[in-house]
Parts: C-alpha cells; sequence; structure tokens
C-alpha cells in the first residue's frame, strides 16, 4: 500500500461536495472543488434545510473546530413540535416534549437543527477559496493508463487527479456517463416553495405549536404545505440580537459569510400536489406567477394561511420537480464515485437528503485519508464507501418515496381518493389521544435520522 499522496478532484460544489473538500483539506489530502456557478451565493434552491444528528455528525468530522462552532452559532431556534393539521388549521397530530415522562438521553450531536440553505453553504465555503473553483462547467471525463482520472469542462480546461468525485446533484452528468443504468423516476408530484418574512402580523397567523414546530398541512385532493419557521440569532441588520451568548455573538460577528446570508426570522412554506391537479406550464411560473397559483389552489383554504401566501415574498417563490432515484445495484469500483443526490436523490418526504449527502461526504473523506495514509488501498477503499452508501442511501430513498408520492391513493379524486384521505385522518386524530404511540413514533423517527448512531461508517 501507498503513502503517496492522493487528490481528489470534486465535481460539484453543494453540501456533500463542499463537507467533502472541508475534510480532505483538513486531513491534508489535495482536493479541487469545480463548480458550475458564478459566484458563491449563486445556485441555491429553497431556504430552511434540517441537519439531523447524521449531519451534525459529519459536519463536525470534516470542519474544524471554530467552524463547526461557527455553523451551530447560525442555526435557528429548534423546533419542538411536529404537527399534523388540516388545510382549516385543525389539529390531526402533534408531538413534543410532553410525551416524555423524562427527556430521552440524547447527546447535543442528536438534536435536530435548522438553518438557511445559504448560511450552510457560506460555512462550508469559509477557507476553501484556494480548493473551489467557480464558472467550471463539467463535460466528462477520461480514466488514464497510469490510473489517475481527468475531468474536462466547457471552458476548455481540464484536472486530473486520483480521483473523481460526482458531487453534481440529480441531473449529475458524471452519472449520466459513469452508470447511466442509473435513472430517476418521476415521483409525480410539483412543489412550489416560498418565503414569508415573521413579523408581528404573520405570526398571528399561526397556532403557537406551529409557530415552535414543523408542520405538514393536510388539504383536499392529497394537497399538502410543509411550514417551518424560522428565528435566527442575528437581528435584521446583521447584528446578533441580544440575550444571546458571548461567544456567539462573536462568532457571527467575526464570520465571513454573514455578508452573503439571505436569513432573516421567516415562515418557509412548501406546497405540493400531485402533477394531475396542476396546470401543465408549473414549472416554468416563476416568482408572483407561482405564488398566485397557490394562492388559487388554496381558494378554500383558512383565511389566516391564504394571508400567509398572499404576504409571501414573490421573488422568493419557485416550483421544484419532485424526482426520485431508482435503487440499481452495486457496480464495480473504479476510481470514479458519487455522493449525495449525483446518486440517491429522493423525495423530501423524510427530510433526510442532505443529512444523506453529509454522512456520504463524512465516510468518503474517511476512507480517502485511510487510502493516503497506507492503511488501505485505494480501491479498497472506495469499495467500502460504495458498499456502506449504497445500503443506508437507497433505504432512504425507499423511505423518502413512501412519504411522498403523487401516484398514491391519497391523491387520487373520486370516492376513492377521499375515502383513503379521510382515513388518515382518523387515524391520526386517533394517534393523537395515544401518548405511548407518539413516543414509539419519536424515538423511531430519531433512530432513523442518526440520534445515538455509533460511528460504524
Amino acid at each position: 500500500m501507498s503513502t503517496s499522496p492522493l487528490h481528489v478532484i470534486v465535481i460539484g460544489g453543494g453540501t456533500g461536495g463542499l463537507c467533502l473538500a472541508q475534510g480532505l483539506k483538513r486531513a491534508g489530502v489535495g482536493v479541487a472543488v469545480h463548480e458550475r456557478d458564478r459566484t458563491r451565493s449563486d445556485g441555491l434552491q429553497g431556504y430552511r434545510v434540517g441537519i439531523d444528528a447524521d449531519g451534525k455528525r459529519a459536519l463536525r468530522a470534516c470542519l474544524s473546530p471554530e467552524l463547526y462552532d461557527t455553523f451551530v452559532a447560525t442555526c435557528a431556534k429548534r423546533p419542538v413540535y411536529f404537527n399534523q393539521y388540516t388545510e382549516q388549521l385543525s389539529q390531526l397530530f402533534s408531538s413534543g416534549p410532553e410525551i416524555f415522562k423524562e427527556p430521552p438521553d440524547f447527546d447535543e450531536l442528536d438534536l435536530d437543527e435548522s438553518v438557511s440553505r445559504m448560511t450552510l453553504r457560506q460555512v462550508l465555503l469559509t477557507g476553501l477559496e484556494d480548493v473551489v473553483h467557480f464558472e467550471k462547467r463539467y463535460t466528462h471525463y477520461e480514466q488514464r493508463p497510469d490510473g489517475k482520472v481527468t475531468a474536462f469542462f466547457a471552458d476548455g480546461t481540464s484536472a486530473t487527479g486520483d480521483v473523481l468525485v460526482a458531487a453534481d446533484g440529480s441531473n449529475s452528468t458524471v452519472r449520466g456517463q459513469y452508470l447511466p443504468q442509473a435513472k430517476l423516476l418521476d415521483a409525480g408530484l410539483t412543489g412550489i416553495t416560498g418565503k414569508t418574512l415573521l413579523t408581528d402580523e404573520t405570526r398571528t397567523l399561526l397556532p403557537q405549536r406551529i409557530l415552535d414546530g414543523v408542520t405538514m398541512l393536510q388539504g383536499p385532493k392529497g394537497f399538502m404545505c410543509i411550514i417551518h419557521v424560522m428565528q435566527f440569532p442575528w437581528d435584521t441588520d446583521g447584528e446578533p440580537k441580544d440575550g444571546i451568548g458571548r461567544t456567539e455573538a462573536e462568532l457571527i460577528s467575526q464570520w465571513p459569510g454573514l455578508l452573503h446570508d439571505n436569513s432573516r426570522d421567516y415562515i418557509m412554506w412548501g406546497f405540493a400536489a400531485a402533477d394531475h391537479w396542476l396546470p401543465a406550464d408549473t414549472m416554468q411560473r416563476k416568482g408572483g406567477e407561482a405564488q398566485q397559483l397557490v394562492r388559487q389552489l388554496t381558494a378554500d383554504w383558512h383565511p389566516d394561511l391564504r394571508r400567509l401566501f398572499a404576504l409571501g415574498d414573490p421573488d422568493s417563490c419557485f416550483p421544484l420537480k419532485i424526482r426520485t432515484s431508482e435503487p440499481v445495484e452495486q457496480w464495480q469500483t473504479t476510481n470514479v464515485t458519487l455522493i449525495g443526490d449525483a446518486i440517491h436523490t429522493m423525495t423530501p418526504g423524510r427530510g433526510v437528503g442532505a443529512n444523506t449527502a453529509l454522512r456520504d461526504a463524512a465516510l468518503l473523506c474517511k476512507n480517502l485519508v485511510a487510502a493516503q495514509e497506507g492503511r488501505t488501498g485505494l480501491l479498497d477503499a472506495i469499495r467500502d464507501y460504495e458498499t456502506k452508501m449504497v445500503a443506508y442511501g437507497f433505504e432512504a430513498v425507499a423511505k423518502s418515496r413512501r412519504n411522498m408520492d403523487g401516484h398514491s391513493a391519497a391523491h387520487k379524486g373520486g370516492v376513492t381518493g377521499s375515502l383513503v384521505r379521510g382515513l388518515m385522518r382518523t387515524s391520526m386524530r386517533a394517534m393523537n389521544q395515544m401518548t405511548f404511540v407518539k413516543r414509539k413514533m419519536a424515538m423511531s423517527e430519531a433512530e432513523f435520522r442518526g440520534a445515538a448512531r455509533q460511528a460504524e461508517d
């Protein structure tokens, strides 16, 4: 086994790719990230992202202690409740700390966080100025006779390294060349995301449990809308709010990423419906047109929810086609591999897409460091990563799809759809009366999201 230095080429500067680059650079492994966006603030879709135990452990493993502390300091207030409400704001199900006689003995790393996608991106870019190359549109790769791999870009440049990592998202060009059999499936759903500032007025539109939690609204025709309320530790002028700790205030004040931040206290809402209920041109509707479509589709919803949508920032609204990966058999290992959405795109149904990408990054980083240090062979390191990633990644894909499938009976019209939705509401109301069921569900979800997970990776 060789201890010669490795050089890793990462295609794509999203969550997984940047986390991997942070870990490799910190460990002394050569790395270069090639990102098609023009600047560090381009290319974001969405606002809030939940970081669970898997994600937090991966970030702690890959980031410097100071940068990890900055990530923690810039997270929003943690959600306390998980809720299900009807479109008329009638509670179907709500689970919070009151379900436990004694709080679970979770480590701090087991507790979910909420963070702005823009903020997380800036954290992950911090310190990588010499590593990330913008405006690099990848076209293809070639594997060389000397065992190395070369990536080519649309501007005529190329980069050669020992490993090529596809971190270029759901529409991965690398995957298209390397694993053409790996396909994306249409989940039959389209989402429209928007952002409404949290003000004295908008705060009064939502019940307290929704303000303090993560909430799914269940509407007619299978329409759904997820709501996250994001409250950050800094004020509207970018200064730390009164009452937060001195250490956190200093981190936020000194951190250069804050200059690029788009997070002020806000309510993020994500409406979704089966495609057969939507206009054919839904994906072409941006901004105010997308917002207006949500208002039209929710004309019979509670007036407070309609007001919430009406007060949204039109520029924040955009449609998103929801797709999912089709699981593939594990492939023969080479010095090309994949992380995140490039291999296991999943619906937002379980909220673990970004976290699974972070888990990939930490595991692959650990294995590549072991290869550079001569503790394992390079292909053995990649094979070990892929074996574990395929197992947990496609498990998450399957579970996420079960929670969001536009082809299911719940999204149908007529008697069948009404009956299924009615039964779902009845069962949620029944479970809402059973504390032991809530407790079991909460512990199962925490385990799925990595709580108390040992570092078996």
